[in-house]
């Protein structure tokens, strides 16, 4: 079953380190061109000073608070969302003057009109940035989206490059059993029936447990086709952790391991796989022995390998990785998931 996650909305990318940092930048730049703007003050540094320290504190809460409001906010229209940032900078910036007036004072040398007229052009300055940072938000997001969608195309087609093998080596299978082994024939097309419905499926997450059951599924329609061929060993833990993986990632790997490394040996082979926890990491190792004599050649491991890299790398937004190596005879490919989100 697909795993239960909280749905990305715009507002989850406010509180990202490259959003932060382009909102500080473009308050610097702000208080910049307040400073040298004709007729601004004679101190600039002190100006300057005042200016960036009120900008960044209007922009940063207004963007904490947007974001702090993100999962209520998830229900509302856009154009509501919109209003309420505008009226967010309007507040802090008028909080942030009135803070100002109430520590300056006289000291800063303008008059009760003065500071109203700098309310005024302040709140007007306020509005306006706002409007251009959301239409910058906005094509932000879309460029975001958009990009999301075709790595998620990518990843369709990856994944539909990797069936066709494996479809018609398992129906060949089942043609051989069914006058022979009838009832194992009915067992290997009732696991085919559950792997192919979570291909189907598309690109999703499952639990880690639900996936590991799809590989022992795929285990036992190849375990009818190759026989004592094929030696399998588990090292799972009892309780596996609470962690959700892409469908149908593990079992490429198995899928590989025993193309490469049972099926062009006449004795066959072994398959290793082990889940474990090493720090804040979730790891699982598929290994296969390479064959020792010269076979004929096949394709190599690289498109079920490049297919379950890239959507670990998508689910994990870039921390999570597949790595392969090849020591002392064996193959290993070991996914390594973070335990955290």
């Amino acid at each position: 079953m697909p795993s239960d996650h909280a749905t990305v909305t715009p507002l989850d990318a406010l509180w990202q380190p490259s959003v932060i940092l382009w909102a500080i930048m473009a308050g610097e730049g702000l208080a910049l061109l307040l400073t040298i703007a004709p007729g601004a003050t004679d101190d600039h540094w002190s100006y300057f000073g005042l200016a960036s320290l009120c900008i960044q504190w209007v922009l940063l809460l207004s963007l904490g608070t947007l974001y702090a409001l993100r999962h209520p906010l998830s229900r509302v229209r856009p154009l509501l969302i919109a209003c309420l940032a505008i009226a967010l900078l309007a507040v802090f910036t008028w909080g942030a003057l009135g803070a100002a007036w109430l520590l300056l004072g006289n000291d800063w040398g303008m008059s009760t009109g003065a500071w109203r007229a700098t309310l005024l052009s302040c709140t007007g300055i306020a509005v306006t940035v706002g409007l251009l940072g959301l239409a910058a938000f906005h094509n932000h997001w879309r460029a975001r989206q958009l990009a999301v969608r075709a790595k998620q195309a990518e990843l369709e087609a990856l994944q539909a490059r990797i069936r066709p093998h494996f479809l018609f080596n398992t129906l060949n299978t089942g043609a051989a059993l069914v006058h022979q082994r009838p009832e194992e024939a009915e067992r290997l097309l009732l696991d085919l029936s559950d792997l192919f419905r979570a291909a189907l499926a598309g690109p999703r997450e499952i639990t880690l447990a639900d996936e590991l059951a799809l590989v022992r599924r795929y285990l036992e329609i190849e375990g009818l086709r190759f026989g004592d061929r094929l030696r399998v060993e588990w090292q799972v833990p009892v309780a596996l952790p609470a962690l959700s993986v892409p469908a149908l990632s593990i079992q490429p790997l198995v899928e590989n391991a025993i193309r490469h490394g049972v099926e062009p040996v006449a004795t066959g082979g072994d398959v290793h796989l082990q889940v474990a926890t090493n720090g804040d990491w979730l790891e699982v190792t598929v290994a296969n022995a390479l064959p020792s004599a010269p076979v004929r050649p096949t394709t190599g491991h690289q498109v079920g390998l490049n297919a379950v890299r890239a959507r670990i790398q998508a689910m994990t937004h870039g921390r999570g990785s597949v790595r392969t190596t090849t020591a002392e005879g064996r193959y290993t490919a070991v996914i390594r998931i973070p335990l955290t989100p």
